[in-house]
Formats: C-alpha cells, sequence, structure tokens
C-alpha cells in the first residue's frame, strides 16, 4: 500500500479543515483560569486558559475586544465561547474568543492577594527598608537556572554593557515543587559570604503557576532580611510576583534586571572624565590661592624682612646723623660765638694789653700781686711786669733810707 507524503502545511490544513467542520470544536463554552495574558498593540488579547490538567492557547482578536465590559486579569476565572481551531503557520491548537464572561477568581490568585496583603500589613513593602543599589558594582551574584534563557539574557546584556563586571551564578531551580528553597539558599550563600554587591534573583516568562515559587512567604522573608541589595527579574513586564514587591528594585525582565545592577562603560568613562575635569579646576583653583598666599607672604616678610628693617634702619640714621650734624653745626657756632664773646672779654680784661696801655704789674717775690701801698711799708724785692719784659729789685721805702 503506497502512502501519500504530505507537506506540514498539507497536513495542517488537512487538521484544520476537520476542526473546523466540527460542530462542537465550533461552538465552545469553556470555562478556566486566565495565565499568560498579554494585550497586543494591535489590539488583540492573547492569554492562556488553564485548570489543574490542562492549558489551552486563546486569543481575541480586536473586533470582538472592543466589546468587552471589563478588563482581564491574570488569575482570572472566566467562561470563553468561541471555537477551536489551528493556526497553520506554528501548527499550534488554540481557541478563537467571541466571548467572555467573568466567572470568579482563580484559587492561586486569591491565595496570591491574601499573602500580599499579608506581608504588606508586615512592613515588607515599606519603601524605607529598601536598600539603595551601589552605582559601580564589581561583582554581582545571580539566583536562578543554570540553563534557563534568564542567565544568559542577563549575561549578554551585562557583557554588553561593561566588561568591568563579573557575573557569580548560583544555580538554583526556578520551577517545581519546593524550587524556592534553592532560591533561598543562594539568597543566603552570598550574605554569608559577602562576595557580591548585588544580587538579581529571577527567571524567564511563564504562567502564574510557573512563577508561583517566587510568591512563597519564605523566599520573601529571606529577601526582606537580606543585607545585599536585591533586584527581583522574574518572567515578562506584565509579571507581577511577591518577590517583585519586597525586592529592593523590579526588573520587568532579566534583561531589564542587568541593565539595572551594570552601568554603562560609556557613562563611568564620562563620569571618570568629569571628575577628571573637576578634579583639575579644582587643583588649578587651590594652585592659584596658594600662589596667591604665598605672593602675600612674600609681600608681607618683605615689608617685615630684618633686610627692609635694616635698609630703614639706615634711612633712619641717615636722618638722625643729618639731624645730629645740624645740631652739631648749630652747637659749634653757637659755642664758638659764645667762645668769641669770652675772648673777647677775656682780651678786654688781659692785663698784657692793660700794660701795654704803660701800666705795669709788680709782685714780690713771692709772687704777690702788689696791690696797695700798705705792702710796700717795709723793704721788699720786687718783679715788675711792663710791656716789653720784666725787671727785679728791691724797694727800699725813703724812711729806711738814713
Amino acid at each position: 500500500m503506497n502512502i501519500k507524503t504530505l507537506t506540514v502545511s498539507e497536513v495542517t490544513n488537512y487538521i484544520k479543515r476537520m476542526l473546523d467542520n466540527d460542530f462542537i470544536l465550533n461552538n465552545l463554552s469553556v470555562k478556566g483560569e486566565i495565565s499568560n495574558l498579554k494585550y497586543h498593540s494591535s489590539g488583540h488579547i492573547y492569554f492562556s486558559l488553564k485548570d489543574d490538567n490542562g492549558k489551552v492557547n486563546c486569543v481575541m482578536f480586536k473586533g470582538n475586544a472592543l466589546f468587552l465590559d471589563f478588563v482581564l486579569e491574570e488569575g482570572m476565572e472566566v467562561i470563553v465561547k468561541g471555537r477551536a481551531s489551528i493556526y497553520p503557520a506554528t501548527g499550534s491548537f488554540q481557541l478563537y474568543c467571541d466571548e467572555i464572561k467573568k466567572e470568579g477568581q482563580g484559587e492561586l490568585f486569591v491565595k496570591f492577594e491574601k499573602l500580599k496583603q499579608k506581608l504588606s500589613k508586615m512592613g515588607y513593602f515599606d519603601e524605607g527598608h529598601k536598600k539603595i543599589l551601589p552605582k559601580y558594582p564589581q561583582r554581582i551574584g545571580v539566583v536562578t537556572s543554570p540553563t534557563g534563557a534568564a542567565i544568559r539574557d542577563i549575561i549578554n546584556v551585562s557583557t554588553r554593557r561593561s566588561s568591568l563586571v563579573d557575573i557569580v551564578l548560583y544555580p538554583a531551580k526556578v520551577q517545581g515543587i519546593d524550587a524556592y528553597k534553592e532560591v533561598i539558599e543562594g539568597i543566603k550563600y552570598f550574605n554569608n559570604n559577602k562576595s557580591v554587591d548585588i544580587i538579581i534573583v529571577g527567571r524567564g516568562g511563564g504562567s502564574i503557576e510557573e512563577l508561583w515559587n517566587f510568591n512563597e512567604e519564605e523566599l520573601a522573608k529571606a529577601i526582606y532580611i537580606s543585607k545585599i541589595p536585591i533586584i527581583s527579574a522574574v518572567g515578562h513586564e506584565i509579571d507581577y510576583t511577591i518577590s517583585d514587591f519586597v525586592a529592593d528594585v523590579r526588573a520587568a525582565t532579566p534583561s531589564q534586571g542587568a541593565e539595572i545592577a551594570v552601568p554603562l562603560s560609556k557613562d563611568i568613562e564620562e563620569k571618570v572624565c568629569d571628575i577628571s575635569k573637576a578634579l583639575e579646576i579644582n587643583i588649578d583653583n587651590k594652585l592659584k590661592s596658594c600662589k596667591n598666599e604665598l605672593s602675600n607672604a612674600e609681600r608681607i616678610l618683605k615689608i617685615h624682612s630684618p633686610i627692609t628693617r635694616i635698609a630703614n634702619s639706615y634711612l633712619e640714621i641717615d636722618n638722625l646723623k643729618n639731624r645730629l650734624n645740624f645740631l652739631m653745626k648749630i652747637k659749634v657756632e653757637k659755642e664758638k660765638k659764645q667762645l668769641e664773646n669770652l675772648n673777647n672779654l677775656l682780651l678786654a680784661y688781659n692785663p698784657v694789653k692793660v700794660i701795654s696801655k704803660g701800666y705795669a704789674i709788680i709782685q714780690d717775690d713771692e709772687k704777690n700781686l702788689i696791690t696797695s701801698k700798705e705792702q710796700m711799708e717795709n723793704p721788699i724785692n720786687l718783679e715788675i711786669s711792663v710791656k716789653d719784659g720784666k725787671a727785679e729789685g728791691k724797694f727800699i721805702p725813703l724812711k729806711h733810707i738814713k
């Protein structure tokens, strides 16, 4: 028996025709919980509908989405009316939704909200408790799966932004029963070793079940008490977990977590350049200030220096000398005048001058001046000084001559 070989598109189109012609599959009403919700910019809505044992992808096109009277949310339990078919391009089975009615919220979503309210009251989300990320970390610890897309994205983004930052991986399960315990061990490891500046905790996107380990209270506590700042980078932009609220910083994706943690080398270079320029300006200003201070000190020293003092003293001495000479000259002139007056007076009373006028000086042999006749009543030896000399003789009064 010869079996015809079909192309992939022929197979998918055949299955699509079968599904499209099935009455039940074209008139479905399906109840389930919404996960992986995405409002596309085109206006279409993409999500998954799941229960405890299964999951199916769904799409509601813009034309039908316009008639929705409420906003779909993660964990919301709904009843979807539409048809099941195959998307030929990918061969994926999905529901094409015409109507969606709100049935209620899923159990996991209710559990999430209760834990969120509890931890909020305990202060786990307080902004005042959150730590500031270091601007220029040297080592970043990452707690995630070693085989997942998250670690690859973090490494790619980090190395692209800077070659100066080391990435240290603590391998941990991020999905499955008790996977959160390994994440807790990773946080404890980095805190005990104090070998990193920032911790990134995260994984790629997924359903609320797949991300549930990051909604565990024990993990929330480990993040809260960590001494090292933690970035929660779990899922996609629309995904929120308890870890996001407790962490010091929430990143929409693992890639964004790396962008937040790792500064751009260009930014660091510009910062260093700015600091270098500011330092040069400060040094230049400091040097100018020191030069001014030195100039002022030199000027003050010059004013008060011993050389200047000596020079000024020389000037003072010259002034004193001139003044002294002047005073001495006046004094000498005055003394000369006085001496001249005394000389004139002396000359006026000089015996020699008197003698020159015809007078004589008579002295006895003992050089006593004879000034009265009583001194000559008896014979006496005399010395008579006249104008041109002296003569000696003996004077004998007449009464002694016989």
